[in-house]
């Protein structure tokens, strides 16, 4: 283990740690966005989650940022500068839509403006994650076999920070959703996002102590080293099969969100302290992980994850049909336990595979790789999303009529088991294949 001395006197962790901690905290605005879309815009479920993700489509062009960020140097830089510009992104629309007339807000002006930010918070986070796989690959010791060790312990421990600005985001946005209006928790975070973006112009990427580059590689020549990386299938196949595992999965967060809040009249503040139980939940596995999952074989852990998944999906179906209300559990009870585990465990596979792929990924491409592989994550959920309208419009579920809502959560149930049939596709012992190569 790494310990506190060390994360304290390194920069890394710090810029890092801050980072992933801000990008965490992003869950506190956007709890302002969707009551702000159903309250002030009067949006409907299904129009809400086409608008929540269409937002994500900057996300898709991670690999053409990662590109950028590995191959064009901005004054002898080439991450930290990327980070600044994306905060900067951030900070110009958050304050916009912070500043900007309700009555002015137009539903095309708001969607804007949350592109914007997710444009900036894309190219901060590939910048991130290109950091992190250049020092996680990084022999911490003489011995070589610490360099897995070293990868795992700094994935682990970026994501405590981004689950612990997620705990602090929800946990404030339960608290003041009703106390205070959507556009001041738009204008703190920006505020917060503004402190970011000064911190970072105050680094310099030479503290940083990352791998040397002796020119500046030039974006076509990036672009065929990632595709040549690409090609091969330790890399390529696991890839697919983790995009696919969640873009066949119908999303149906839009309706789930106005069932609890028009049907059931769950108070905002409960969807706050369930959003905050499954952060807090992310944050345990982040530690479990490192400290007793990293060996592990990936396939069987993210197997185990997809398969708790789609149980908790089953429960879910015998929650809208009133079974647990019937056994004397409330609503209110199940929406912070149930449901806030349930829609982190989306993401508790990000954590294994992140540290298979860091694994895999070799020298001078890892912003590009990297971004890739959040890119395609991006494009599965942003299918997932439209793939739950169009199975919500098929089946009737509307704004005002769940009855047959049960049997879009069995469908998306089974949707979710399927991937693990092919999860052959993951590799099943990092290790093992490690020291074939280097036999």
């Amino acid at each position: 283990m790494v310990s506190s001395d060390r994360i304290n006197e390194n920069p890394t962790r710090k810029i890092l740690g801050f980072g992933f901690f801000v990008q965490g905290f992003r869950c506190f605005p956007w709890m302002a966005v969707n009551f702000f879309l159903k309250d002030g815009l009067n949006v409907d479920p299904s129009t809400l989650q086409l608008l929540q993700n269409s937002a994500n489509l900057p996300m898709v062009a991670k690999p053409f940022y990662g590109v950028v960020s590995d191959a064009v140097y901005i004054s002898g830089q080439h991450r930290i500068p990327y980070i600044a510009i994306g905060a900067l992104l951030q900070v110009v629309s958050w304050l916009a839509v912070a500043t900007l007339s309700p009555s002015s807000m137009s539903i095309y002006t708001f969607s804007l403006f949350l592109l914007l930010s997710n444009l900036g918070a894309s190219i901060a986070e590939v910048a991130n994650d290109a950091i992190v796989a250049e020092v996680g690959k990084q022999p911490t010791s003489s011995s070589k076999s610490s360099q897995s060790s070293s990868s795992g312990e700094l994935q682990a421990y970026v994501w405590m920070a981004s689950s612990a600005g997620g705990v602090l985001g929800n946990l404030l946005g339960g608290i003041v959703i009703d106390r205070t209006s959507p556009q001041t928790m738009f204008l703190f975070f920006g505020l917060l996002l503004a402190l970011q973006f000064f911190i970072t112009l105050t680094v310099r990427e030479s503290s940083l102590n990352l791998p040397k580059s002796t020119a500046n590689a030039g974006i076509i020549k990036q672009l065929s080293e990632l595709a040549v990386v690409l090609k091969k299938p330790e890399i390529a196949y696991p890839i697919a099969w983790f995009a696919a595992s969640y873009a066949i999965i119908p999303a149906l967060t839009g309706t789930m969100f106005f069932y609890q809040i028009e049907h059931l009249k769950i108070d905002s503040s409960v969807l706050g302290l369930s959003k905050v139980f499954g952060q807090a939940a992310m944050l345990l596995w982040s530690i479990i992980y490192n400290s007793h999952l990293k060996s592990v074989p990936p396939r069987k852990l993210i197997s185990a994850i997809q398969a708790l998944m789609a149980v908790l999906m089953i429960s879910d179906v015998l929650f809208v049909k009133g079974f647990y209300r019937n056994m004397g559990v409330p609503d209110s009870l199940y929406v912070v336990i149930f449901s806030g585990f349930l829609e982190v465990l989306f993401f508790f596979k990000i954590l294994p595979f992140s540290v298979l792929i860091a694994q895999y990924c070799p020298p001078g491409c890892e912003g590009s790789l990297m971004a890739f592989v959040m890119s395609a994550i991006a494009l599965a959920f942003i299918a997932s999303g439209y793939f739950g309208v169009a199975l919500a419009s098929y089946i009737g579920v509307t704004g005002n009529n769940f009855s047959r809502f049960p049997v879009g959560l069995l469908i998306q149930a089974v949707c979710t088991v399927l991937p693990i049939y092919w999860s052959s596709c993951i590799p099943d012992d990092v290790k093992s294949k490690s020291r074939r190569k280097k036999e």
